[in-house]
């Protein structure tokens, strides 16, 4: 249950993790009136966050007064460490917005146990990327109690154009891993389908023309494909070893609500193969080198 009223500047806000997605995320903050604190494990993370708002030496430090405390972490696992650590210094009342991409059943488990100590918690992941994390246009789906979904949409506002209420405790994770893995599957297949044109003899940028003209167009054949994949940059930002960590959460999600998922469970299977192979820090788009044969 929500104690006060909506979050507007200056409140102060803290941000845990300062990473690609957490940098420019704090930076929309900033520049809308909200006083910014920040921690990250990174000494050069926390030197380039002293443009945007106070680096604190710990994470204890950054959450220290914070109205709302921000968390950007690789993952869930990560976020649960990282909130126990900070549990003892938080002010009373504080609300806790998870914007990793963290496993829904654990997310659902760490809001409860936090509610249940005086806090507020909800998980509000992001989808768009670097590019829309820097303009402030990023989708931002919400799981959580709707009214500290409103305490804190003027927060979720200054960073995103598009916010959704997805549902209870761990729904924004939830969203956020079956989007990607909806996202993936999409770029599997339409790398493949221009490997096929290619080797039959339809040059790939037509291809891709074709293909966005008309019924089989996705977020890749319009983003990815001519941009990163066709003349091989794989420079989009967003890690092969996130994308596939997304889509076995989606996968799992299925499993363990018992829902029929033989294409999830063939997705994230190809993934994970090209994830050993190719290894985590390469770029997600590089699934057309491991689809193609290139590595």
């Amino acid at each position: 249950m929500t104690r006060s009223t909506t979050i507007l500047p200056p409140a102060k806000i803290a941000v845990i993790g300062l990473g690609n997605m957490g940098m420019p995320m704090a930076a929309c903050l900033s520049r809308a009136g909200y006083q910014l604190s920040g921690f990250d494990t990174s000494a050069e993370a926390r030197a380039r966050f002293g443009g945007t708002g106070s680096a604190a030496a710990s994470a204890a430090d950054a959450v220290s007064g914070a109205q709302v405390v921000i968390t950007l972490l690789p993952d869930g696992k990560i976020v649960r460490a990282a909130v126990e650590g900070i549990k003892p210094h938080l002010a009373s009342g504080a609300v806790l917005i998870d914007m990793s991409s963290s496993a829904p059943v654990g997310t659902k488990a760490l809001g409860e146990e936090l509610v249940a100590d005086g806090f507020e918690f909800v998980d509000a992941p992001v989808s768009g990327g670097v590019k829309r994390a820097v303009d402030g246009t990023l989708a931002i789906m919400v799981g959580g109690d709707a009214g500290t979904f409103e305490k804190v949409r003027p927060v979720l506002e200054a960073m995103g154009k598009s916010i959704f209420h997805a549902g209870p405790l761990g729904s924004g994770h939830a969203a956020k891993a079956l989007n990607n893995y909806v996202s993936a599957a999409g770029l599997a297949a339409a790398v493949e389908a221009v490997a096929i044109g290619h080797r039959f003899g339809i040059d790939p940028n037509a291809l891709v023309d074709i293909i966005n003209a008309s019924t089989g167009r996705n977020n890749s054949t319009e983003n990815k494909l001519k941009q990163f994949v066709i003349p091989e940059k794989f420079v989009s930002g967003f890690s092969l070893g996130l994308m596939a960590k997304d889509i076995r959460t989606a996968d799992d999600l299925a499993h363990q609500i018992g829902v029929a998922a033989p294409l999830a469970d063939e997705v994230a299977a190809l993934w994970d193969a090209a994830l050993e192979r190719l290894g985590s820090s390469a770029d997600h788009t590089e699934i057309g080198r491991y689809l193609t044969g290139q590595r």
